[in-house]
């Protein structure tokens, strides 16, 4: 039993910390390594990791499993990993992370119809509250229309609706039925998207292997190894163990977290402003998971979908 409980402690180190991590390593690897090939390599490496780990070879996985994995990995990771990559180049690492965390206020939003599930004081007010957390990290400069981190927020907030999307498709979506081989299809499809948006791009051609710097590289490693491959094994171990209820706090955590280390690390502004959109996110992430809490006649089907996200790292 002690040994179990060690191992809890630890994997929700893993989806707490680690998680909040990724998004101060993701800016320490985008300085010196174009972000979407960033963003592909890590997914590369992650993908054949957990593909060979899950014994992917071994299993057969359909013509519409793929087909199925390309969607998600298109709304998952070209489109949400891709522009919160890009938008690190300039937004601070614990911004990124406090917008990400709308996501949620986007799947209330994006509730099909068949749910038939009030609009209650209670989902309202978690609108209102992750709004006014998001105004209040919006940039001085945002009215002038040339912000620089105006345009970067906006990417991670573009992202975040299509993670919202993804969730909503996967949840119904013919993926691989293991978690671990449906998370590597969709990370090895996100890879193979993201590196020929980045060759397109002309990201590739432009690349100076010798301008890469050992942190930049330092910091794409944490992400393949901790932050893709060691939290989301984390992960998928404690919805095996805990509730998904309890494993979804890592939801209220990672931006702290994030902030925090940015602040630590990176000599990022922890302002009153941050500090207040923070507390406004939070209570709206709070409020919003508490309203869409599964019932037990939904338990599986939401199961499925907590288990999509995963391979975005929160994995971030």
């Amino acid at each position: 039993m002690k040994s179990l409980d060690i191992r809890v402690i630890l994997a929700f180190f893993a989806i707490y910390v680690v998680w909040g991590s990724t998004y101060l390593a993701i800016r320490i690897a985008v300085e010196t390594i174009p972000p979407l090939a960033t963003a592909g390599i890590r997914h590369l490496c992650a993908g054949a990791i957990l593909f060979v780990a899950a014994r992917g070879f071994a299993v057969r996985i359909t013509a519409a499993e793929w087909r199925a994995s390309v969607v998600v990995a298109v709304l998952f990771f070209l489109i949400g990993h891709g522009t919160l990559h890009w938008a690190e180049q300039i937004v601070p690492s614990g911004v990124a992370a406090l917008l990400v965390a709308t996501e949620p206020i986007w799947i209330a939003m994006l509730m099909p119809a068949d749910r038939a599930q009030r609009w209650s004081g209670r989902m309202l007010g978690g609108l209102a509250a992750g709004l006014i957390g998001v105004g209040l990290l919006a940039p001085g400069a945002a009215f002038t229309g040339d912000s620089a981190q105006l345009w970067g927020s906006g990417a991670i907030l573009l992202g975040a609706l299509s993670w919202a999307l993804g969730v909503r498709y996967s949840s119904t979506a013919r993926l691989p039925s293991d978690p671990f081989v449906r998370a590597a299809t969709t990370l090895l499809c996100g890879a193979a998207l993201l590196l020929t948006a980045s060759a397109l791009s002309g990201e590739l051609g432009r690349v100076d292997v010798r301008a890469i710097s050992g942190r930049s590289l330092l910091g794409l490693g944490y992400l393949v190894l901790f932050g893709s491959v060691v939290a989301f094994s984390a992960y998928t171990w404690l919805l095996e163990r805990s509730s998904a209820t309890l494993v979804a706090t890592h939801t209220y955590v990672n931006p702290a977290v994030a902030v925090l280390l940015g602040w630590l690390f990176a000599g990022e502004a922890l302002t009153l402003r941050v500090v207040a959109a923070t507390i406004a996110i939070l209570v709206a992430v709070l409020l919003l998971r508490a309203e869409t809490r599964p019932s037990a006649a939904q338990g599986g089907a939401v199961g499925r979908q907590d288990e999509a996200p995963a391979a975005r790292s929160r994995e971030s």
